[in-house]
């Protein structure tokens, strides 16, 4: 079971030092998550360890206590979704074993529907991250039981899809288990929510059942193909033609809405020709591991509950930075609770 991030926590990291008219509106945002998400996607178990620097190749370091915790990209989201107070749902599979038991009872303690997730004679997945004293990682994902996620998986549990508002995918299951949920999604009238990680090549047909992508940098030159210039935290799009071009791909491709995220700079949105920066919060960094699905699951759980696409990147702009100041995923994700006490 996941403990609160308790709110002394969010004291020592600075993040009680938002302004009271930020804090407020804040605390309202998290006020009004109530709508249903269902997450289709990878359950993995993050064995981490943190060590002085991440090692080059080849060379070996000295690290601290092996720390196993309920991770998977798909799986913080919809830990995320539930901490937030939106009704979620989550659809995949795990090994019959003791991280399938822990991935699974540790949704279950947050409140998520756990019963679309299949339970498999398979090792569960697992995530090999090394964290540095600077907050950065790397990770080696096993797909274990993920990538038997087929499907027939998805079509037994398309209820739960037509059920919800908002449908949330990544790329850590096979690629036809992600196309069938965009289908069914699509079909029912649930908002579609793509995320590009780990970065591949996909569909035309998938971009085109989705709604809004959301991408980092690096991701968003590989959709479309440009190599971007710098963020200017005006318009990055009316002062830099790459960015430009970006987004005429990107309507080509069939994409009208997209979030960029930009890590420590905050987010950018391109909705239907409108641009809007979206303001970081300076934290401490601990540990990033998992702040870009707190994003996600942040601004899809405010989706479902008809707040304003600028309004759940505010909100998932707050979330996201918290996280990153405590160790692990789902561990460092803020509560409805404790947000409400902000200020």
């Amino acid at each position: 079971m996941l403990d609160k991030f308790p709110l002394s926590e969010h004291k020592k990291a600075g993040i009680l030092n938002l302004n009271d008219s930020h804090a407020t509106r804040i605390k309202n945002l998290a006020s009004r998550i109530d709508g249903k998400v269902v997450v289709v996607g990878s359950l993995n178990a993050d064995l981490t360890v943190v060590a002085e620097r991440l090692p080059n190749p080849g060379e070996t370091v000295h690290g601290g206590a092996l720390q196993i915790l309920p991770g998977g990209k798909s799986s913080n989201q919809a830990a995320t979704c539930a901490k937030l107070g939106a009704r979620t749902t989550m659809i995949g599979a795990v090994g019959k074993d003791g991280n399938g038991d822990l991935l699974v009872s540790s949704l279950d303690a947050l409140g998520a529907d756990t019963s679309h997730i299949r339970q498999l004679d398979v090792p569960t997945g697992t995530a090999m991250i090394t964290v540095d004293e600077a907050g950065e990682n790397t990770i080696v994902i096993s797909p274990g039981a993920n990538g038997e996620v087929t499907k027939q998986t998805v079509r037994d549990s398309a209820d739960a899809i037509k059920d919800a508002a908002v449908l949330g995918l990544c790329l850590e299951i096979p690629m036809d288990a992600i196309i069938e949920s965009a289908r069914i999604a699509h079909d029912a009238g649930t908002t579609v929510v793509l995320n590009l990680s780990p970065y591949g090549d996909v569909p035309d047909e998938l971009l085109q059942l989705t709604d809004i992508l959301i991408v980092n940098e690096h991701e968003l030159a590989g959709v479309t193909g440009k190599a971007l210039g710098p963020v200017d935290k005006d318009d990055p799009v009316d002062k830099d033609d790459s960015w430009r071009q970006a987004e005429d791909r990107l309507r080509e491709l069939g994409i009208s809405t997209t979030v960029v995220t930009l890590g420590g700079e905050g987010a950018y949105l391109l909705d239907r020709g409108k641009h809007t920066p979206v303001a970081p919060l300076p934290v401490e960094v601990v540990d990033t591991t998992g702040c870009g699905d707190s994003f996600m699951g942040t601004l899809m759980a405010a989706l479902a509950s008809d707040l304003t696409l600028e309004e759940g990147a505010e909100l998932a702009s707050v979330v996201s930075a918290i996280a990153a100041t405590a160790q692990g995923a789902q561990s460092s994700y803020i509560d409805r609770e404790s947000l409400l006490k902000l200020g």
